[in-house]
């Protein structure tokens, strides 16, 4: 089967991994597999490949981690997704919470979106993953809590007992994490009312772009995916 890349994917094979007619490459649609392709031609608009072979699907970790991420600005929100994605999350949602220092109308809501998408997708291309996680869009806090969800739902509470690593997994966890100045103490009360349960990293208080990543870390360890 012929395809042709075009825009970032072709500029990403021509002109950052300088791919030459004849090589052999590797490539994901995000349904799970991987797909071996021969680069028929290239230019400076499109990349011509024929598919050859379908590979085995790599396995996804047996922990189904939905990272409940508050919003951040720049490139704090992208350290997030980018990190989070190679460590295996399937799926973000960012959170409008009390302390969140910013507000996004519909227009730049939806330009964000696509950023983040395309964050996450050049994060699945670094770490090997043909499963694209999902970016959904921006929601209050209480109306996060009010969905009807499954499995574990836990939040990052400096200081809260027991610490993230003592936590008994389930097949599913939101991993809820607070914007710079963290949750306030309404929205944490809030959110033990929607059982939802209270951990902690340790000793120290990490910054929002980190604490994601290093419970997604924890989390995969104990789930033996790491």
């Amino acid at each position: 089967m012929e395809i042709t890349l075009r825009n970032g994917s072709a500029h990403y094979l021509g002109r950052v991994l300088r791919v030459m007619a004849g090589q052999t490459v590797v490539l994901f649609n995000g349904d799970g597999q991987d797909y071996v392709a021969e680069v028929i031609s290239l230019s400076k608009r499109d990349v011509v490949l024929e598919v050859t072979n379908r590979l085995p699907a790599v396995r996804e970790s047996s922990l189904e981690i939905t990272v409940v991420q508050a919003l951040s600005r720049g490139e704090r929100m992208d350290q997030t997704l980018q990190k989070c994605t190679e460590l295996g999350a399937v799926a973000f949602q960012p959170l409008i919470s009390e302390r969140v220092e910013f507000r996004l109308s519909a227009e730049k809501t939806a330009k964000r979106l696509e950023h983040w998408q395309g964050v996450v997708i050049s994060a699945c291309e670094q770490s090997g993953r043909a499963v694209v996680p999902r970016v959904y869009s921006p929601v209050d806090l209480a109306a996060w809590l009010d969905q009807q969800t499954t499995g574990l739902r836990l939040v990052l509470s400096p200081g809260s007992e027991p610490s993230l690593k003592r936590v008994e997994l389930a097949g599913k966890v939101a991993l809820i994490t607070g914007p710079e100045g963290g949750f306030s103490n309404a929205e944490l009360e809030l959110m033990k009312s929607h059982d939802v349960r209270a951990v902690s990293l340790g000793p120290r208080i990490l910054r929002t772009e980190t604490a994601a990543p290093a419970s997604v870390a924890i989390l995969q360890s104990l789930a033996g995916d790491m």
